[in-house]
């Protein structure tokens, strides 16, 4: 492998630390601000999430508990499937963390697998159509045990306290 001078050498990460939300739970121009294609930061917008809530094909997707179980396990079943390691995950209702290690496979990859399989899951389980998820969601690397274990933390005890809105 070949790196240009003064760049940095990394280790493959531990685990990725995944987060994607459910249909028009979180749309261009929200008022907490929203994260474009390529990680661009946006503030709120409330003129284009009137026109993004408008061209939504499909009611906004909130998860009721049976749904959030149904994901869960589909996480759990998918991982040890692809024989990945689940060190955690949480569905709520408007969107899911996931915290994986899948060696020899880009976050993004993790991600869409495991999207698609939570949808089969809900789609098959439930009878019911039309889309669950947001296009992409958050990927990020997890690079040491320290940060492995406060992520583990944040997914499985933290969420409600950390800004009281369940996100």
């Amino acid at each position: 492998m070949r790196h240009d001078v003064g760049s940095i050498i990394r280790p493959d990460p531990l685990a990725f630390f995944l987060t994607w939300t459910t249909y028009g739970s979180w749309l261009p121009g929200d008022a907490r601000g929203w994260v474009a294609k390529r990680g661009v930061q946006h503030t709120a917008n409330p003129r284009l999430a009137r026109a993004m809530q408008r061209l939504m094909g499909s009611p906004r997707v909130s998860l009721d508990a049976c749904q959030r179980l149904i994901v869960e396990q589909a996480v759990h079943e998918h991982c040890r499937f692809r024989g990945w390691t689940m060190h955690a995950v949480a569905c709520r209702t408007t969107h899911v963390h996931a915290v994986v290690s899948a060696a020899q496979r880009s976050p993004e990859a993790v991600l869409r697998s495991l999207k698609a399989r939570c949808s089969r899951q809900l789609s098959d389980r439930l009878a019911a159509q039309g889309p669950w998820w947001t296009m992409g969601g958050s990927t990020r690397r997890v690079y040491d045990t320290r940060s492995l274990e406060n992520v583990v933390v944040y997914v499985c005890e933290c969420q409600d306290k950390d800004r009281g809105d369940g996100w």
